[in-house]
């Protein structure tokens, strides 16, 4: 979460049944029906929620998937005692969130909430395990704190960690790096630029995750190795290395501003490692050539979509409303329309072309 926000869940989201979300655990039609799935990854726009681990938001992550939204947020802090990642908005030390500990579809509405960030990750697994033919979901990752290497909760150990718990649903910089000949493309941006993302069909029922620095990180002085930096770096040296494969994540540069924001970099070595972008919708609008992230295939992840002017409730707008805010953004070449619109429920699974 970049900006704290008050939010209540509607009296009617809270009197769901249990049965209804496990009645929605039947295989999800893909996007091929409506010809999408044919759609690259950088080719689509489609629509999530922002802090989608907030109990507020939703009883159980699960229901955030069976919403449609292609996008779920989960803000984590390394614990400096127990060396678990947290998840929660405000607490370094513990967990407030709505992941349970599930080990089978059955499992994913019900026990214990505030788990871990590996309960979370099991509750996606478990989730897309039963929806093998569901379109792909990006997975933003806030680090609220950064990372500290110092204990050994750096890029690495938080690798090993998602891949000890998605394994090979996550779709890595190793995927896009990897020509079709099976030789590589040497950085990101290279790949990215050539159009090698694979279309939506062909990431169904997989992740792909993105990492963006933490408002703690960002206000704390003496941290002067902010996630993203921190990341990139960690990928160059995999690449050189010969051991990509080892990540799992995407680094991503947040903050909309006017040119290439990879500029913000001193070392340009690392400029290629990013191809993911996150920001303010309307920022992006006001101030970026946003064709040129098209153009390029980048991500682009737009937040805060009702503040695009005109302005529309933050968190229950009209679903017309909705739909014309989607199409806005997605005409202005965002890949991902990130919002609170929890209830929009024929809102959220829309894809439509970029640009």
């Amino acid at each position: 979460m970049r900006l704290p926000r008050v939010r209540t869940l509607t009296s009617a989201l809270l009197a769901l049944p249990l049965a209804l979300p496990l009645a929605l655990l039947t295989p999800t039609a893909g996007a091929a029906a409506d010809g999408t799935g044919s759609l690259s990854l950088a080719a689509a726009t489609t629509v999530g929620i922002h802090n989608t681990y907030d109990q507020g938001a939703y009883t159980y992550l699960a229901q955030a998937l069976d919403s449609g939204s292609s996008l779920i947020e989960l803000d984590t802090w390394f614990n400096v005692f127990t060396h678990h990642w947290n998840v929660s908005h405000a607490n370094p030390l513990g967990d407030s969130n709505n992941c349970v500990q599930a080990k089978a579809p059955a499992d994913l509405y019900t026990g214990s909430r505030s788990q871990d960030l590996d309960s979370c990750l099991d509750d996606l697994r478990v989730w897309l395990t039963a929806h093998p033919d569901h379109p792909p979901v990006m997975v933003k990752l806030e680090m609220k704190a950064g990372f500290d290497q110092t204990i050994g909760m750096g890029p690495a150990a938080l690798d090993g960690y998602i891949a000890q718990h998605l394994g090979s649903l996550v779709y890595k910089p190793a995927d896009l790096l990897r020509k079709p000949d099976g030789s590589s493309y040497p950085d990101l941006d290279t790949a990215a630029k050539a159009g090698n993302w694979p279309t939506r069909d062909a990431l169904a029922g997989k992740v792909i995750i993105e990492a963006i620095p933490g408002t703690v990180e960002e206000a704390n002085p003496f941290d002067h190795l902010w996630t993203d930096t921190e990341y990139a770096q960690y990928l160059r040296g995999l690449a050189a290395a010969g051991t990509i494969g080892n990540a799992e994540i995407f680094p991503s540069v947040l903050g909309a501003q006017a040119g290439d924001p990879r500029t913000r970099y001193p070392d340009a070595t690392l400029r290629p490692w990013f191809v993911v972008f996150d920001g303010d919708a309307a920022t992006y609008l006001s101030s970026s050539d946003t064709a040129w992230y098209d153009r390029s295939h980048y991500l682009v992840v737009t937040t805060d979509a009702q503040n695009v002017a005109p302005a529309i409730d933050d968190t229950n707008p009209t679903v017309d409303q909705a739909r014309a805010r989607v199409a806005q953004l997605a005409a202005a070449h965002a890949s991902f329309v990130s919002s609170d619109w929890r209830t929009l429920t024929t809102v959220l699974p829309e894809v439509l072309p970029r640009g």
